[in-house]
């Protein structure tokens, strides 16, 4: 018969025999954008025991806190649209139960305007319609749907009525553009290197492009899609973008916008409440990180700083086992300059060489009666009054115009709401509120579209975010960090959509919300083989958009054999 005091020992003896548990790992985001937000939904669906942590400076980077007008209505910081080619973001949509009806708006034309009026419009080209004829053998295809042609003719044939002004000699004054991009886009990192030595300006003059479709067409695209004029880009970046406008699928540069809201509340918002409610995700908005360390026990401190909320204040600190830095030029820098454990690898002082990114400012319009327009989204191309800035308006009661209500933010609905953007606008950052306003209604609006004289500004917000957007300059591609991060750091990724992928580059190319997303699912991926092994079971799939068509694989393969007798005089 055993004894109370013999159970007492027995029961030690046991406890004192049991493994101690081993620590989670742990791993911090740093960022809350479409690159953090990709690497913390990889993390946290992983299928490790593992910890994640979500940090931006924001006070809120989930998206459920709207983003507000002193005066109590809804505004963003940027328009972004989304391509066709987003087959990771829509695969995220579906995942979350979002229907993209409810979401995203049908896909849309553009319309270009210059002081002598309506230049161009961007065509919906999975909508292409043949043109009204009277010619023998055409008449009875007038009207009718274009079947998907292999690209740039299925380009060429959509755009062709849409010119209102640039004479067609103009127009195919861009073939030799296109031969480059082939050059270009087709061969290995060192010929792409070549290419970024040399600004786009370079370029098209090497290849004789016209003025009047470098002024009047390209100028304009440029600025409102990577942010800067051709003579301040790599040439390389510029031909990435060519490439998704002229020599991918017919349809790859079909754009369409968000319905209902902003991005941050129809898309982010339900992936952060997903990811908090169902993987225990941490999000710490307004916390900024001040320095990152390397310890000598392996693992990385994050220092970070956080507004007073509550009873929380002051700098904090954590110990991770991994990191995903998804963060734009500028804070990168602003991180890199402060840590010196980092700033020590060339890696990390390259990426903080891009801390002068592109100033952005965003307008935000009410009127007090409505103006209709040929296109809810358009661009403004060569006026003076944009002081060399790129200009965009899009009209939103055209977008939402089923949640116009909430575009008032509850006041009573008067009339059109536009968002209006500035890219490059170094030298607009300087005007009042008021004078940006006032150039928006007397000197560019009116220009573009007359019926705007007829109205009055009920209500606006302007926002300024300096060096918000990241800048590809000539020679800027050896500076961009590898989103595989520095060997002898591995436990650090990158994520974003300036980051170069390497060998798992993705078919979405340049400034978009697909590039910035599927890297940082693929910067998760490789954080976890370094903290957990690469023998793990399972990785985040990426969804690759559509293969290249045959004739630009047939051209690249062309171009190799032709560049094999023929010097490229035109790069160095």
């Amino acid at each position: 018969m055993m004894s109370d005091d013999d159970e007492v020992v027995e029961e030690s003896s046991s406890t004192a025999t049991e493994a101690p548990k081993v620590p989670k790992k742990k791993i911090a985001v740093v960022g809350g954008g479409w690159g953090g937000w990709g690497a913390a939904k990889a993390l946290c669906q992983s299928r490790e025991d593992i910890e994640v942590t979500l940090l931006d400076a924001l006070p809120d980077p989930t998206g459920l806190t709207p983003y507000l007008s002193k005066s109590g209505k809804p505004v963003e910081a940027g328009t972004r649209g989304f391509w066709k080619d987003y087959p990771n973001i829509n695969s995220m949509c579906a995942e979350l139960g979002i229907e993209e009806s409810d979401v995203f708006t049908p896909y849309t034309n553009s319309s270009f305007y210059s002081p002598d009026g309506l230049e161009a419009t961007a065509p919906v080209f999975s909508e292409t319609k043949f043109p009204t004829t009277q010619l023998p053998f055409l008449s009875s295809f007038s009207g009718q749907a274009v079947p998907q042609l292999p690209s740039p003719l299925g380009q060429v044939l959509a755009t062709f009525p849409l010119f209102e002004r640039i004479p067609l000699s103009d127009r195919a004054s861009m073939v030799g553009l296109l031969l480059a991009t082939v050059d270009c886009l087709g061969n290995d990192v060192s010929v792409q290197e070549k290419y970024d030595r040399m600004t786009a300006h370079d370029l098209f003059i090497r290849f004789g492009l016209s003025e009047r479709l470098v002024e009047d067409f390209i100028k304009p695209t440029l600025l409102v899609g990577l942010f800067k004029p051709p003579e301040e880009l790599s040439a390389l970046v510029v031909m990435e973008l060519l490439y998704y406008y002229a020599l991918a699928h017919q349809d790859s540069f079909d754009v369409r916008w968000i319905a209902n809201g902003t991005v941050a509340d129809s898309l982010i918002a339900p992936l952060a409440t997903s990811l908090q409610d169902n993987y225990n995700l941490e999000v710490l908005g307004g916390a900024r990180v001040e320095k990152i360390s390397l310890d000598e026990d392996g693992m990385t401190s994050i220092e970070y700083s956080r507004g007073i909320v509550g009873s929380l204040g002051g700098t904090q600190s954590m110990k991770v086992d991994g990191v995903v830095l998804a963060l734009n030029g500028k804070g990168m820098a602003s991180v890199i300059e402060s840590s010196p454990d980092l700033s020590q690898y060339p890696t990390f002082s390259k990426a903080a060489s891009m801390k002068n990114g592109i100033d952005v400012i965003s307008v935000r319009i009410w009127l007090d009666r409505y103006v209709p327009t040929r296109t809810p989204a358009n661009v403004f191309s060569r006026f003076e009054a944009l002081r060399g800035a790129g200009g965009t308006f899009f009209m939103l009661d055209q977008f939402q115009k089923d949640a116009e209500e909430s575009l008032w933010g509850g006041d009573e609905v008067q009339g059109s709401v536009l968002a209006c953007d500035f890219y490059n606008a170094g030298s607009l950052m300087s005007l009042s509120e008021d004078r940006i306003i006032d150039i928006l209604m007397k000197d560019l609006l009116p220009e573009a579209v007359p019926e705007f004289r007829n109205a009055k500004v009920v209500d606006s917000w302007v926002g300024k975010y300096p060096g918000a957007v990241s800048y590809f300059s000539p020679g800027s591609f050896d500076r961009r960090p590898p989103m595989q991060g520095d060997p002898d750091v591995p436990q650090i990724k990158f994520a974003g959509d300036w980051v170069r992928m390497g060998d798992q580059e993705h078919g979405a190319k340049g400034l978009c919300q697909e590039r910035a997303y599927v890297s940082g699912l693929q910067a998760a991926n490789l954080v976890l083989d370094q903290v957990c092994g690469k023998s793990r079971l399972y990785k985040h799939p990426v969804i690759p958009v559509r293969d290249d068509e045959a004739q630009f694989k047939a051209g690249i393969e062309l171009n190799k054999q032709v560049m094999k007798v023929l010097p490229r005089f035109w790069v160095r």
